[in-house]
């Protein structure tokens, strides 16, 4: 049904045929934060480093030279449905770093900071950057929200009805996104939205938020830009079109290190809880 070098059907995309999810493919270029808010992912990778993670655990995956990787679904339970949800920001690594080593890194729900504002009415989850004096886990040390200047910030807001936060200011020139994805109407400042609305805000600017008669959730992304030209095709974001064609030739000659794995759509046991097996060999396994 697709994959991400044809566009077939109007959409590029990957599907498991027996569990859904994305069976191996490859990147180059950039790096994937995926937030998982409900349901597990299995990640197996080109590597040799596999892991389970979900229900609030975050995958930071910088892709370099080069990686495969899959996005696997697995179906745990075998009665019942097994919803998923999801967020996979794409946060491009800048000319000098586009090629080097491929790393993932795990942001378990445990390590992630949990900020209450307004009487315990909002809660924000801090996934990358800063919020006032808090600290968020540091990303990968290649990755453009390392450096403390780049002013990077991906948090996940949840607001009980009729509550408020006012966002922490940043600079100048620095991009902030808001997403409102859950709820009935959100005022920021003094206009009011309806939920599934994107908003570019001015981060240098005070910026007040309100619930209305629902609970609300909001993503918010920011950062400084990188300023340097980007050209994408497919699972590739590089600078040009002589760089996406490398990546190309490179992947069709080296497969990006092939696929240790029985299969391209790898899915590990469901006895397995939430683990991570590194490249190195380091395994990190969470009892529940």
């Amino acid at each position: 049904m697709g994959d991400d070098f044809i566009i077939k059907d109007g959409f590029r995309m990957y599907h498991g045929k027996k569990v859904p999810g994305f069976p191996g493919h490859p990147h180059r270029g950039f790096e994937t934060i995926t937030v998982v808010r409900h349901g597990l992912v299995d990640h197996a990778d080109s590597l040799g480093a596999a892991g389970r993670y979900g229900n609030g655990d975050v995958q930071w995956m910088t892709a370099g030279k080069g990686v495969q990787h899959s996005e696997m679904f697995p179906l745990m339970s075998q009665s019942e449905e097994n919803p998923l949800e999801l967020f996979q920001v794409w946060l491009n690594l800048p000319k000098k770093d586009k090629m080097v080593e491929p790393h993932f890194k795990m942001l378990w729900r445990e390590d992630i900071p949990n900020l209450k504002f307004d009487k315990d009415k909002v809660l924000v989850e801090l996934i990358a950057g800063s919020w006032g004096e808090q600290q968020a886990v540091l990303p990968p040390p290649d990755s453009w929200a390392f450096p403390k200047e780049n002013e990077v910030l991906v948090v996940n807001i949840k607001m009980e009805p009729h509550s408020t936060i006012s966002l922490p200011k940043s600079s100048v020139g620095v991009n902030r996104s808001l997403f409102f994805y859950e709820g009935d109407a959100l005022t920021i400042n003094e206009q009011s939205f309806e939920s599934y609305s994107g908003f570019f805000l001015d981060p240098s600017m005070e910026t007040k938020l309100t619930s209305h008669d629902k609970p609300a959730s909001l993503f918010l992304l920011q950062g400084k830009p990188i300023d340097e030209q980007v050209m994408q095709y497919g699972p590739f974001v590089m600078n040009t079109k002589e760089e996406i064609k490398q990546a190309f030739d490179d992947y069709h000659e080296t497969q990006f290190g092939g696929w240790p794995w029985e299969r391209y759509d790898q899915v590990h046991a469901r006895s397995k809880k939430r683990f991570a097996k590194h490249a190195d060999g380091t395994e990190e396994i969470k009892e529940v």
